[in-house]
């Protein structure tokens, strides 16, 4: 299974566009349930950091092929001060699915 963890933060003037563009995201996941997929976003205490983790096989996997998620990153890097993506292995877990 593949991991990825993006961590972002988003211009304050485009926060409402980002939300409604996530919102999209997941409302979409949840409609289609791309199995073997996991995605979670968190939004951090500052409002406009952002942590996704993505976890699924061969990622991308699916995500792409989302209308929504589509929409979602073709202005990510405009409306992001900061970007950063990492694959990371889960060396423990307790109560997270």
């Amino acid at each position: 299974m593949d991991t990825l963890l993006i961590s972002y933060r988003v211009q304050a003037e485009r926060l409402d566009e980002h939300l409604t563009l996530l919102g999209a995201v997941h409302e979409e996941l949840a409609r289609t349930r791309p199995p073997g997929l996991r995605y979670l976003t968190l939004r951090l205490a500052d409002g406009l950091s952002f942590v996704d983790i993505a976890m699924g096989p061969e990622l991308p996997g699916p995500l792409p092929l989302l209308e929504s998620f589509r929409r979602f990153r073709a202005g990510l890097e405009e409306r992001c001060e900061q970007r950063d993506t990492v694959a990371f292995t889960v060396l423990g877990s307790y109560g997270m699915g």
